[in-house]
């Protein structure tokens, strides 16, 4: 049987390993002559639902912006939200004032946008009024005479009263005498009173009828002083009654004025007629004490303005959220999305060894500050702060603030707060987060659904196209104007569009990582200046993104002096059977690149198991078992689809000593399997990197540039021989950005790059020998790779039914002849 013909084998040449960027299509010369870009480049969708969701009214329409960090979510978000914002009308202020009802619960009072600020410094001003002006009141001459006589009249009444039965008394001999417990009555001598002795020389009937008469006036004297509580209660009944006349004189024209100037708002004018009855209910607390008269606080002795402000600071106002009447919808950025951020928070101060608080004490939370408007927040910050997440959840339910202390939820203090009035909530949340985040609250959390309706999903790159490389350079010039940057002349705008479709990832996109460019034109901003340039060239942007790997490739420049010095056992040159050069990136930190692997492959007689040694000592990832475990399923379709496939595999990442993940190794692997099947050694000058499927079509992978240039930097390093060269999957081409130094070692013949399609191509290249297809009996042909397999594998199947009919003649029979 003859051999099949070569799979035709090509590598790639120059112009395929490197999309670059003419700079002579450009129409300008340096980026002062493009206009600003003011459009967001490659973001349609994410407009379109930001737009969409800021226009909807509804509820449970809140915005969840979602991708990964340096896209510009923040800004673009801002951008758009400013746009609706300062088409919308502004939102109402909101103050906080003493409820007189139930002061442990402060009311909540809604005022026109900017009027928050007139309506507590107009309280501040009535304060000061009654400060000056209710004492003063209390001093005029016509109140101290009023008081002079009620006073008079409760003392002339009760004097009269005892003074009538002192009279009656003194007619029978008997003396009314004030004694340190009260009145008493006593015999009469002369103008004094009658000793003892005295009383007892009078005769006897006399002593007992002054006994008598003494007995009678002490209790028509006990009915005359029971009356004087009484007469008393009276007196400061009309003191109270004149102490209020006396307040709502000094204190009606100050609250009427107010009335009239609030007269439009009746919530307004309902609070200050509150305020004026609670003043005349406490106008003898402004009073000046008499003489001797001192005001106590639990006993502690106070002046009258301690006593007086007590009173007033109830009439202040908190001017909790107040907006420019003209400023429009607001728009909030909360940086640190505690609990009581977000809520609002009840603040303590100390007063004589307690914390006390009042509902001046009450502060603004992000809630109250985008009320009418619009909040954004970080997914994380907010995800990650405790109670956070769940507090904005109950806001956006209840559509309203509610402050409430972390202290009392968790009933972790007993002191003593209050319970503001919740306020309503109009406000339109937009997230920004991670796509994960979004998916795990979507999958995990049932809320979430009902009240982020509308998703933002950012791009991270757009299509490659002249026309949107004239866009990207609008959007380097609208950058370089923002950051005031020197201008960038068109060969280093071809240079920083070609480093964007390099860090895509695919020479048929671009990158619109805002921060990573942004980064890329100050720093070759920064390179321009220290070659004193006007424009920022070509030049200073590949010295930018060189200096930027010089910065962060430590880690591979020791890794590849292991290689070189004989540590990490990579061969580039020779052949091998059952071992081939695989190729993986290793990302630390922003910075990756490629590392060749050496992987090894051991076949023996066994039962069709192919043992993944990284995955039995738990270093393998799943991804990577499953491509081990795909290897299997090739094997057993291609080459023991009617026998038992009776091997027995190992294979290995050689001195691999942290996890390995990802299956872009598998025709790595596979080509290793083969060579130690058909005893056919493996060129050591080729890299291979692809994954593989069960019908043997090599797939297409990640980080193909990075791996490419990771085995070319060895290959350089050892000299190049111009058979060196890298085997990667056909379909990852289009993905190729490759640093200038490969593409010019290709074109000068000194290293090449296959593009391989299937399992076959990539062992003819790497083998030498035809791969071989079956023919229309159903064999490879003779002398091919495949055919060379199913022959060692043939053999592994009957040495395996040997050993089972040997096995089997060996047992006794059940049930023969005993000896």
């Amino acid at each position: 049987m003859s051999e099949s013909p070569s799979i035709p084998v090509r590598t790639l040449a120059p112009s395929e390993l490197c999309r670059s960027c003419d700079p002579e299509r450009f129409p300008f010369q340096t980026t002062d002559e493009l206009e600003d870009l003011a459009q967001v480049l490659g973001q349609a969708r994410a407009v379109d639902a930001i737009r969409f969701g800021v226009g909807i009214g509804r509820d449970g329409y809140n915005l969840f912006a979602m991708g990964p960090e340096g896209l510009g979510r923040h800004t673009i978000v801002r951008r758009h939200l400013e746009e609706q914002a300062t088409r919308q009308a502004t939102p109402a202020d909101w103050c906080y004032v003493f409820n007189f009802e139930t002061p442990h619960k402060p009311r909540a009072l809604q005022l026109p946008a900017g009027r928050a600020s007139g309506f507590k410094q107009d309280m501040a001003r009535l304060v000061e009024d009654l400060r000056a002006g209710i004492p003063a009141a209390f001093e005029s001459d016509e109140y101290r005479s009023r008081q002079r006589d009620i006073e008079t009249e409760f003392s002339d009444r009760q004097d009269q009263a005892i003074g009538a039965i002192g009279e009656r008394a003194k007619d029978q001999g008997i003396a009314l005498v004030r004694t340190p417990a009260g009145f008493g009555f006593a015999p009469r001598h002369g103008e004094g009173v009658m000793s003892p002795d005295e009383f007892r020389k009078l005769p006897e009937t006399e002593q007992k009828r002054l006994e008598g008469a003494i007995t009678g006036f002490q209790e028509e004297l006990e009915r005359a002083i029971h009356d004087v509580p009484k007469w008393r209660r009276e007196a400061q009944r009309k003191l109270r009654e004149l102490n209020r006349q006396v307040t709502r004189t000094a204190v009606n024209g100050l609250i009427e004025e107010l009335k009239a100037a609030w007269q439009p708002l009746p919530q307004v004018v309902e609070y200050l007629a509150r305020v004026q009855e609670d003043v005349l209910d406490h106008a003898e607390v402004f009073r000046q004490p008499k003489d001797g008269e001192q005001p106590t606080l639990f006993g502690v002795p106070l002046s009258l303005p301690e006593v007086g402000e007590s009173f007033l600071h109830r009439y202040q106002v908190n001017a909790l959220i107040g907006h420019a009447a003209d400023g429009g919808a607001p728009i909030v950025y909360e940086d640190h999305p505690t609990h009581d951020n977000l809520v609002g928070r009840i603040e303590h101060i100390a007063q004589m060894g307690a914390l006390v608080t009042d509902f001046t004490l009450i502060k603004a939370g992000s809630f109250h500050r985008a009320n009418g408007g619009y909040l954004i927040l970080d997914a994380l910050k907010v995800l990650t702060q405790p109670f956070a997440w769940e507090a904005l959840k109950r806001a956006l339910r209840s559509r309203e603030i509610r402050i409430e202390s972390l202290g009392q939820m968790l009933s972790l203090v007993s002191t003593v707060s209050l319970e503001p009035e919740p306020i309503p909530l109009d406000v339109k949340v937009v997230v920004v987060g991670q796509r994960l985040l979004y998916y795990l609250l979507h999958a995990y959390d049932p809320e979430f659904s009902e009240l982020f309706k509308v998703a933002v999903d950012f791009e991270e790159d757009i299509g490659r196209r002249p026309d949107s490389d004239l866009l990207y350079a609008r959007m380097i010039a609208t950058l370089a104007r923002r950051e005031k940057l020197r201008p960038f002349d068109r060969r280093a705008v071809a240079r920083v569009i070609e480093h964007g479709a390099r860090e895509a990832g695919d020479a048929e996109k671009l990158s619109v990582q805002l921060r990573d460019i942004s980064d890329l034109l100050r720093e070759s901003d920064y390179w321009a200046g220290t070659a004193a340039r006007g424009a920022v060239s070509g030049e200073d942007v590949q010295r930018a993104i060189d200096a930027r790997t010089e910065r962060a490739d430590r880690v591979r420049d020791r890794l590849q002096e292991e290689i070189l010095r004989g540590t990490l056992l990579i061969d580039t040159g020779g052949e091998r059977a059952g071992q081939a050069n695989g190729l993986s990136v290793v990302q630390l930190g922003g910075f990756s690149f490629g590392v060749p692997h050496r992987i090894t492959a051991r076949v023996r007689l066994g039962a069709g198991k192919v043992v993944d040694i990284e995955r039995e000592a738990e270093l393998g990832g799943p991804l990577h078992s499953k491509g081990v475990l795909i290897l299997s399923g090739f094997l057993a379709g291609r080459y023991a689809a009617n026998k038992p496939l009776s091997l027995a595999a190992s294979l290995v990442f050689e001195q691999s000593y942290g996890g390995v993940e990802g299956d872009s190794a598998s025709s790595a692997e596979l080509y290793a399997l083969l060579s130690a099947l058909a005893d056919a050694p493996l060129k050591q000058s080729l890299a291979v990197t692809g994954s593989v499927n069960q019908h043997g079509e090599v797939q297409a992978i990640g980080g193909v540039n990075e791996k490419i240039e990771g085995f070319f930097d060895i290959c350089r390093a050892r000299g190049l021989t111009g058979v060196q060269g890298v085997l990667i999957p056909a379909s990852n081409v289009k993905h190729l950005m490759l640093r200038r130094d490969v593409v010019e070692a290709v074109a000068a013949g000194r290293f090449r790059i296959y593009p391989v399609e299937t399992v076959d191509q990539g062992i003819e290249i790497l083998t030498g020998v035809p791969a071989g297809s079956r023919g229309a009996g159903g064999q490879f042909p003779g002398g091919t790779l495949n055919f060379r397999v199913e022959q060692r594998l043939s053999e592994f199947a009957e040495r395996i039914r040997a050993f089972g009919a040997a096995a089997g003649a060996k047992k006794p029979r059940r049930g023969g002849p005993r000896a």
